[in-house]
Parts: C-alpha cells; sequence; structure tokens
C-alpha cells in the first residue's frame, strides 16, 4: 500500500511508528530489506520559526529524530542525551528569546538546515538530506517549502485594550496557551504552494490518515496549503481520521485552547464535524473516536468507536489496522 499521513509533531510521530507496525515494518529506522509498503508524511511547517539567526522546524524534527531512534522520549521531542551549554551561554548574554531553549545537539541540526536555506536549496531538498542522517523510515515532506508561519491574536500584555499577532511557538511555549486567542492565523498561506511530492502523493495514495495531532495548527495547517484539501477530495483513496479529543478532552497538548479560538467545541463529535464528510464538502470518509464517545454521529462519516490511547507502539497499530479496516484495506 501507499499511505499518506498528515502530521504534527508529538503525536503525530508516535502515531507514524504505529503505521509503520502496522504495516510489519520495523518502528524505528529502515527495513533491512525494501518493504512493498510506502509511508508518506505531510508534515506541518506552520510552527516554523527563525531563532538566534537559525530555521526551527519542530515538527519536521520530531517526526525525524522519533522515527530515526534519536528522539529524547520522556519529552517527546529534541534529542536524547540532550546538553544545554549553549542554551546557558545565550542567557547569560541576555540574548532575546529566554523561553525558547535549543539543545546542543539540536543546534547542530538547525546549523545545517540554516546554512542550507541560505544557500537556496528549498525545505523539501533540506529535509531529504537532514534524513540521510537519521533514515527515518517513512518520507517526511513538509506541507510546503513557502515560508508559512501560524500567528496568534491575543491581547497586548502591555496594552490590554489593544491586540497584538505573536507566532504561535511563543503563545504555546512562552504563555502556555493560557492567553485566549482571539484568532489564528497562517500567515503566508494563501500564496503558498504545496510541497514537491505532496500532492503526487495524495493522487497515488491507497489510503489517507489524520494523525490525531492538533486539528487546527498542524492537521488544519496543511488543509490549508491551496491545493491540498482539493488533491484530498479528488484522491481515489479513503480518508481517515484519528480524534485528538477523548472525552471531551485533548489527547496532548493544548488543542483545546486552539478549538475554542475557531469556535468548535472540544469533542470528538464537533471536531468531525469540523473536517465534514467528503461526500458534502469536506475531506472525511471515516472517523475513529475513542470508546467513551461510541454516540458520536458526523453526517456522511463512517464513525467507529475504539481504544485510542498511544500507550505504546502496538496500541497505536492497532488504532492503525482499526482505520484500516474503516477503509476497506489491509495492511499485512
Amino acid at each position: 500500500m501507499k499511505i499518506v499521513v498528515l502530521v504534527g509533531g508529538v503525536g503525530g510521530a508516535r502515531f507514524l511508528l504505529g503505521v509503520k507496525t502496522a504495516l510489519g515494518m520495523p518502528a524505528i529506522g529502515e527495513p533491512e530489506s525494501p518493504s512493498p509498503h510506502e509511508v508518506t508524511a505531510l508534515v506541518n511547517t506552520g510552527d516554523d520559526v527563525w531563532m538566534h539567526g537559525l530555521r526551527i522546524c519542530p515538527d519536521l524534527d520530531t517526526c525525524m529524530y522519533t522515527l530515526g531512534g534519536g528522539i529524547d522520549t520522556e519529552r517527546g521531542w529534541g534529542h536524547a542525551g540532550e546538553t544545554w551549554v549553549v542554551k546557558e551561554e545565550l542567557a547569560a548574554y541576555g540574548a532575546e528569546p529566554t523561553w525558547f531553549g535549543l539543545g546542543d545537539k539540536d543546534i547542530a541540526t538547525h546549523l545545517i538546515r540554516s546554512r542550507m536555506l541560505r544557500a537556496g536549496y528549498p525545505l523539501s531538498a533540506v529535509t531529504e538530506a537532514l534524513c540521510d542522517r537519521w533514515r527515518p523510515g517513512v518520507r517526511l515532506l513538509p506541507m510546503s517549502d513557502d515560508r508559512v508561519e501560524t500567528h496568534v491574536v491575543i491581547d497586548d500584555p502591555e496594552q490590554p485594550e489593544q491586540q497584538k499577532a505573536i507566532h504561535f511557538q511563543e503563545w504555546w511555549v512562552r504563555y502556555r496557551a493560557d492567553r485566549p486567542a482571539h484568532s489564528i492565523v497562517s500567515v503566508g498561506a494563501d500564496e503558498a504552494k504545496p510541497g514537491p511530492g505532496v500532492l503526487e502523493a495524495l493522487g497515488e495514495a491507497d489510503l489517507v490518515l489524520f494523525a490525531p495531532s492538533n486539528p487546527v495548527v498542524s492537521v488544519g495547517t496543511t488543509l490549508g496549503v491551496p491545493g491540498v484539501r482539493e488533491a484530498l477530495r479528488k484522491s481515489k483513496a479513503k480518508v481517515v481520521g484519528i480524534s485528538p479529543i477523548i472525552g471531551g478532552k485533548a489527547l496532548r497538548g493544548m488543542a483545546d485552547a486552539c478549538l475554542t479560538a475557531i469556535g468548535v467545541e472540544t469533542s470528538a463529535e464537533a471536531v468531525g464535524r469540523h473536517y465534514g464528510a467528503r461526500s458534502d464538502g469536506g475531506v472525511l470518509d471515516g472517523w475513529l473516536v475513542a470508546e467513551e464517545d461510541h454516540d458520536v454521529t458526523v453526517p456522511g462519516v463512517d464513525v467507529r468507536a475504539v481504544p485510542l490511547l498511544m500507550s505504546d507502539v502496538d496500541a497505536t497499530a492497532a488504532m492503525v489496522r482499526a482505520a484500516f479496516d474503516v477503509a476497506g484495506v489491509s495492511g499485512v
């Protein structure tokens, strides 16, 4: 099979481990012999940001490190065995921003990426070069080579009667999303083009999955790139999403704050209806929800209730096999 997965960062990376396992591939790294299956991840780049002169791509790196066996498994992001000497030196200099920490090993990735970008290489080519070191066993495609950044409109902390737009990373990392968002905007998305291979992957796919990533700033941002949503609607493949909401609570992170910002209730049903059915102009054919959300209905969408906690790789692989069943395809 050819499977395409729309993903964000930590949750998306862990979901990809389950996709590989469900296909009989090793969760970490590449198979010893070529697999008959091909997995392509369309990765959100709206979280990308320049810090200290370096281009940071959190979701791409989290997927790359996780699938390549280099992730800090306790945090879910960054390198295993990381050190923080450079971060401490930057703090000693009083260099801003102080709220975003870069590990020493991680900085090496950002240095190579930034050097290649400044030399004129597109992000897709840079990502391919970085994956030569990690061998993730999955084709990681940035949703776009163009600069798209998610910004959040909040009340100005210094002038509360006014509003200001800040980068998503500042809202997420510095403020922990505890400042109410008036709106979330993908700056540059209207002029962006899908990255090389993105539309082709969707057109050739046997199955498209939405990982249980943030439906607003991960999957939603990728869907916002002109041409992606249309390609999904035209694809011959079934499109099955996995709910990031269980029993009215966000599975991971602060998806609830993002949903509130766009006026969507934090529930599996509301998110499913937000995506909508392909038969009615939306993007879903199937929607997996948690067992406690068994009464969820989404018009025109095949809704199934299954265990959704990604407690380990095997549990995640079971979720993926349930998606296979909804789509009427087989894994191994």
